[in-house]
């Protein structure tokens, strides 16, 4: 089975189709204000006008009340939820009980023991491990740093992870062949400015990322 590429936070129907025609499998639209990837239902719904089943689209969304995922399920129609705050396993497991949507639990990731406390999101379809945020960040995720994928080797969660933080064309491969996740994510490492998306970073990133399960580094 092929490593699952996401590219998170495209916010332009430009550098949707690109990501699609490059073979992007899932793409991110980002619904937090605060974040320069933002964007609003009725640019996400103009949006996903161009997915057109091509790919899963997939809404991120940071601690959202149940008015809130209302309000994108029916804008957007989403594939997929990502949870990208500090929702607890109760609090996913309610999601998904309510809406009954496949869902993407973000975990930051510093140190092995982060790793184990994502364990207890078993209500999730898929784990994020995204690096932590750094103490004076106002993003979640999306702050273009790594953790060290050594700590993803040999790891079994009893569901797919993806890994995310600091990846870009360069690292890709190399992170795909120490971690073995199921799947990989990028914003910023595909960008040329915050919340700007670069057709060419975008392309090398899914073409590294291809040419590392063609060389047998993906999942199996």
């Amino acid at each position: 089975m092929s490593t699952v590429i996401k590219i998170c936070g495209l916010r332009t129907p430009d550098t949707l189709d690109a990501a699609i025609h490059a073979g992007a499998d899932w793409v991110a639209f980002n619904f937090f204000p605060k974040s320069p990837r933002y964007v609003s239902f009725d640019e996400a719904r103009t949006l996903n006008q161009h997915v057109a089943g091509r790919a899963q689209a997939v809404a991120l969304l940071v601690d959202p009340d149940d008015a809130t995922l209302e309000a994108v399920i029916e804008a957007v129609h989403p594939d997929l939820i990502q949870l990208h705050g500090k929702e607890t396993p109760e609090r996913v497991e309610a999601i998904k009980a309510r809406f009954g949507l496949p869902i993407i639990k973000a975990v930051g990731v510093s140190d092995a023991s982060d790793i184990e406390a994502a364990r207890a999101y078993s209500a999730a379809d898929w784990l994020l491990l995204d690096a932590k945020p750094p103490k004076d960040a106002t993003l979640p995720g999306g702050n273009g740093v790594a953790f060290d994928w050594k700590l993803l080797a040999g790891l079994d969660l009893a569901k797919p992870f993806m890994v995310s933080g600091g990846l870009d064309p360069s690292n890709v491969a190399e992170a795909i062949a120490i971690s073995n996740a199921a799947g990989v994510d990028v914003s910023s490492g595909v960008e040329s400015a915050p919340g700007v998306k670069d057709v060419a970073r975008i392309n090398a990133f899914i073409k590294a990322a291809r040419l590392a399960d063609i060389s047998g580094h993906g999942k199996d």
